[in-house]
């Protein structure tokens, strides 16, 4: 019922815009300083004082700002940095134009604030920060006017932003200029520590004691649903994780109080991190103070201005960096250098083996994820902070080893977000959204079958599906069948596929493959939602390109639109998608795939995926350990580059090089939706030691495997509500007997005795496999 519900929705709705049902009715108003509604990068500090007569065990607030916030009840801190950008819709269907933003509506934040509540006085706090920028890579679309809004019904007292809060523009936040390139709509801090407002004291404006009495009152705005901030939707994604300030690793609580040199200060991370700096120091007034990133491409830094005395302050402008560099004025005492590392959700998922260089990029790649996961998916934190849905394709190939629920819900508002401010007329859904259009069809069909298809499989949530497919079938009707039998080329507004010697890029094989694998996941989601009516569609272009795939492009060893090419990328896809027979994966990894090495990392991770397809293990880590080995045999280094072998950005998307590990080495993937089933198929290669953990929807799955000559030990904890098909691998001299927790059940080539929850399904010439029920399961083969 609930699936045939949304498939009526979809059938009704223009396909160009999707808004779901307003959560709630708003009785709070949009509040700002009357003075200053449209000055870009503003700062407003805003209080209230209400009185409780009782404090219930949970208390929503929904809260809301353009662009970001702070909040603290009675002093203490709440929120740090609210508000998502990026979506959730446009307020109409509007034809889409690069570098033409359209009006959005905007996210809200739901927090149960009971916690920080008390009976009687309390304070609550914000102080809200106006970008009044869009940033030149369409990461925010500005209202063009600052506002915050806050609703909270605590037990029968109402909160709600009215002209009875107090606002006041808070001064010691100055105007700065953008460095160029300055493509993202954050802005640098220059904040004077002599107009503060005894901020990071105990005395501060946010706290219980300040007295606001000559604060003017707020200026209401309107109400919602009204313009410039038109409707407010529920966030996809849970608050930012606040990991608390932290000593960097060469600067311990020891090391302080010293004076300063005048030299610069390198304070170590222990990896690269999103962070916001902290210093607490003594000094004279009026000496200036610079923080920047070791990052070459980072454009966010802050200047702070010296107050007299002890002083303490952080700069809220997110960065990142393996290094943050203090300069500081000679003379100057220094208490305390901390930062603090925020970011979505956690990443419980892990790797480890008996190769440390197989754990170190697992690890580097899982940075490289988690420091690329904010506001959206982006390509890098420091130089774009994108959603270009090519690298979220990427990043959907080893988000669900790594990332826990939020990191599911970040990839749900890119597809969405990304879908919803599509081109109304044309169908078209391109990169760079909500506030840019660019269409890259590349990236817009590998966004169909990595990014959306993907999405499902691993959730299973059909709401997101149903919302998708209409999109997808719509975009992939812009492609005809030439009498070839394959489909024309599309060019869009840029025909880039992938970097590394353009001169290689076998263009029409890799558009050819990327339609193909799009055309076989859209069918698969119109099975799913019993759209049979397209089914013949997708079954006549299935076949037609299949056959025409190898009459056209195979070239006796390899494939190639024309025997100059021999591109790593393009036979890669040819084998992923299932376009090249089982009979050529030998012939494609020895003549291609093995020699040649022009990808980028945006499709080097398809290669080792590839490679393993074929059943080449080794050769598919050998290929990895020399085209990473510049980046992961350096100390120094934490995430992946942009190129390989190591240049632009130093923290870049699309490095997915763990996803072979997980998937093939470990062996760990999905057989059905959502978990429902999965396998576990490990390929060794030269290891002993494997260990793998999959936040998966269903729950951690925990595998371990170690062996030597004589035995092989397997530890798996399977969540409930799954059903697992596990391999036991053929790699001991002679497998004569195996247990499941103690008990035998199959010895010398035959089934023995029946436990529950295990039955033996078949031996292949690999493995030994059985189909396993949730639980803890203690595997001995000797």
């Amino acid at each position: 019922m609930k699936r045939f519900i949304w498939l009526m929705l979809i059938a009704t709705i223009n396909l160009s815009l999707f808004i779901p049902v307003q959560a709630k009715t708003w009785t709070a108003e949009w509040i700002w300083v009357k003075e200053r509604f449209t000055e870009p990068n503003s700062w407003v500090a805003l209080r209230k004082e209400v009185e409780l007569d009782k404090v219930p065990s949970e208390s929503l607030a929904y809260i809301s700002a353009d662009t970001k916030y702070w909040l603290w009840i009675n002093g203490e801190l709440v929120i740090f940095e609210g508000s998502y950008t990026g979506g959730p819709s446009p307020v109409k269907p509007s034809p889409r134009v690069d570098f033409y933003p359209i009006a959005s509506n905007k996210y809200y934040d739901t927090v149960d604030i009971s916690p920080y509540l008390k009976k009687g006085k309390n304070t609550i706090a914000a102080l809200a920060w106006y970008y009044g920028d869009d940033g030149q890579k369409g990461t925010h679309i500005s209202s063009n006017k600052g506002g915050f809004i806050f609703e909270a019904k605590v037990g029968n007292t109402l909160i709600a932003t009215d002209e009875t809060w107090k606002a006041q523009t808070h001064n010691a936040y100055k105007k700065v200029e953008k460095k160029s390139p300055y493509r993202i709509a954050a802005w640098s801090i220059n904040y004077d520590a002599r107009n503060d407002m005894q901020d990071w004291t105990k005395e501060a404006w946010y706290t219980s004691h300040f007295n606001d009495e000559r604060w003017p009152n707020a200026h209401p705005i309107k109400q919602p649903p009204r313009p410039p901030f038109f409707d407010l939707f529920p966030s996809e994604i849970p608050p930012l994780v606040n990991y608390g300030l932290s000593h960097c690793t060469n600067f311990s609580e020891e090391s302080f109080p010293f004076i300063s040199d005048g030299t610069s200060i390198q304070c170590k991370l222990d990896f690269n991190k999103n962070f916001t700096p902290y210093f607490d120091i003594e000094a004279d007034e009026g000496k200036v103070i610079r923080v920047a990133s070791n990052m070459r491409l980072n454009t966010i830094e802050t200047l702070y201005t010296t107050k007299s005395g002890r002083q303490q302050f952080e700069g809220y402008s997110w960065s990142n960096g393996r290094i943050i560099e203090f300069s500081i004025p000679k003379g100057v005492k220094v208490h305390a250098l901390k930062y603090r590392w925020t970011g979505v959700g956690k990443t419980p998922g892990y790797f480890e083996s008996d190769d440390a260089w197989l754990n170190r990029i697992w690890q580097m790649a899982e940075n490289t994820l988690y420091i690329c996961a904010r506001d959206n998916f982006m390509d890098t934190p420091d130089r774009e902070r994108g959603l270009w849905i090519g690298d979220v394709a990427d990043q959907a190939s080893y988000l669900f080893y790594s990332m826990d629920q939020a990191g599911r819900d970040l990839l749900k508002k890119a597809i969405k977000v990304t879908l919803a401010f599509s081109d109304t007329e044309s169908g078209i859904f391109a990169g760079l959204g909500p506030g840019r259009f660019r269409e890259l069809p590349a990236q817009s069909l590998q966004f169909i079958k990595q990014g959306i298809w993907h999405y499902y499989y691993n959730t299973g949530d059909v709401e997101t599906l149903s919302y998708a497919y209409p999109f997808v079938h719509k975009y992939l009707l812009l492609w005809d069948i030439k009498q070839n039998g394959l489909p024309t080329f599309r060019t869009g507004d840029w025909k880039w596929t992938d970097w590394g010697p353009q001169e290689t890029i076998d263009y029409d094989v890799i558009q050819t493959a990327l339609y193909y694998s799009a055309l076989v996941a859209a069918r698969k989601m119109a099975s799913e939602l019993d759209r049979d009516e397209n089914l013949a569609f997708y079954n006549a272009r299935i076949e037609s390109i299949r056959l025409a795939f190898q009459k056209e492009f195979w070239q006796n060893g390899y494939f190639s639109s024309d025997k100059m090419f021999k591109d790593d990328r393009a036979n890669a896809v040819a084998i992923l998608f299932d376009l090249a027979l089982p009979t050529q994966f030998q012939q494609i990894v020895d003549n291609v795939l093995l020699p040649n090495h022009y990808a980028s990392p945006h499709f080097e991770w398809m290669i080792y995926n590839a490679m393993a397809k074929a059943g080449r293990y080794k050769d598919a880590i050998a290929r990895m350990k020399e085209r990473y080995g510049p980046q992961v045999d350096n100390p120094e280094l934490s995430t992946l580059a942009e190129y390989l072998p190591a240049r632009g950005t130093e923290n870049h998307a699309w490095n997915a090089p763990s996803t072979v590990l997980s998937k093939h080495i470990a062996g760990v993937k999905p057989t059905s939706v959502a978990w429902k089933s999965y396998e576990v198929m490990p390929n060794l290669a030269h290891l002993t030691k494997v260990s793998q953990l999959i936040p998966s929807v269903k729950g951690d799955i925990l595998f371990k495997l170690e062996f030597d000559n004589d035995t092989l030990n397997i530890v798996l904890n399977s969540p409930a509500k799954t059903t697992a098909k596990i391999g036991v691998p053929k790699i001991l001299t002679q497998t004569s007997q195996i247990l499941f927790n103690g008990k035998e059940v199959w010895s010398n080539g035959s089934e023995r005795n029946e436990i529950p929850g295990i039955k033996f399904v078949e031996e292949s010439n690999d493995y030994f496999i059985f189909s396993v029920k949730p639980g803890k399961w203690d595997i001995l083969a000797r």
